[in-house]
């Protein structure tokens, strides 16, 4: 079964997101549902290890406030601000809905990942 939407919360809120139509994303999907810890970076963007690597896939240097990537192949990545990345780039998984001003902020949070 194709997932192409999974549900992202923290304590405080849950976001929608939808997921990207390449290898990596399919990939995040097999391993859900997850709980990660992701810690600020940049200021820019939340980061966390997943338990498994995603396969590489094409990649791009811009992103979007609520863009999802992948920029190792276990470094997930959600994007609170736009911007751009040093190459090689990221792998984008997908495409958060909705206002993630949660995250703009130098603290670390717990991140849980799920279907619908």
């Amino acid at each position: 079964m194709l997932i192409n939407e999974v549900l992202i919360s923290t304590e405080q809120a849950q976001f929608s997101a939808r997921l990207a139509d390449n290898a990596s994303a399919r990939a995040l999907a097999t391993q859900l549902p997850l709980r990660l810890q992701m810690r600020d970076h940049l200021r820019q963007e939340k980061t966390g290890v997943l338990p498994s690597a995603l396969p590489d896939g094409e990649r791009q240097r811009d992103f979007s406030v609520g863009t999802l990537g992948l920029w190792e192949d276990r470094d997930f990545v959600i994007y609170y601000a736009k911007g751009r990345v040093p190459p090689p780039g990221i792998v984008i998984l997908g495409q958060v809905e909705g206002d993630l001003s949660e995250f703009d902020n130098a603290d670390a949070v717990t991140v849980s990942l799920r279907r619908p």
